[in-house]
């Protein structure tokens, strides 16, 4: 089973090594999806944890015990056909190619399946017509 998830870090939290504890500990793989992260600051990191529903559980609840905010990434990327103007900006940030123009029309295509809602995309839109719809 596959969650996405986005990780809160205290200040005091910030320097544990979370995901070596996920795989070694819990069995748990951690695909960071992206992550900002400095000493002695609050850092988010964004990740996709695969493993067994109870293990998945389980590491959840160590991470929230250790006050590592843990919330449940739900939404979805959603391009506004009538505002892109298919620059492809997009489909240079994007790291599974789920946003990608058509080798004849230049048209932008966005493949939801592939898309992981990374959201590096969003900034990257000269005309905002990406957004999530949380």
């Amino acid at each position: 089973m596959k969650k996405r998830v986005t990780l809160t870090f205290p200040k005091r939290a910030i320097q544990m090594p979370v995901t070596y504890v996920l795989a070694k500990e819990f069995n748990v793989a951690a695909n960071i999806i992206r992550a900002q992260v400095a000493p002695n600051q609050i850092g988010n990191l964004v990740v996709e944890l695969s493993g067994d529903i109870d293990q998945l559980d389980a590491a959840i609840e160590w991470m929230r015990s250790r006050h590592i905010n843990v919330s449940y990434t739900l939404g979805e990327i959603a391009v506004d056909e009538d505002v892109c103007v298919h620059c492809g900006l997009c489909t240079g940030v994007c790291p599974t190619e789920a946003l990608s123009l058509h080798p004849e029309t230049y048209k932008l295509t966005f493949t939801r399946s592939r898309c992981i809602v990374c959201e590096q995309c969003i900034p990257t839109c000269p005309v905002q017509a990406i957004s999530t719809n949380i």
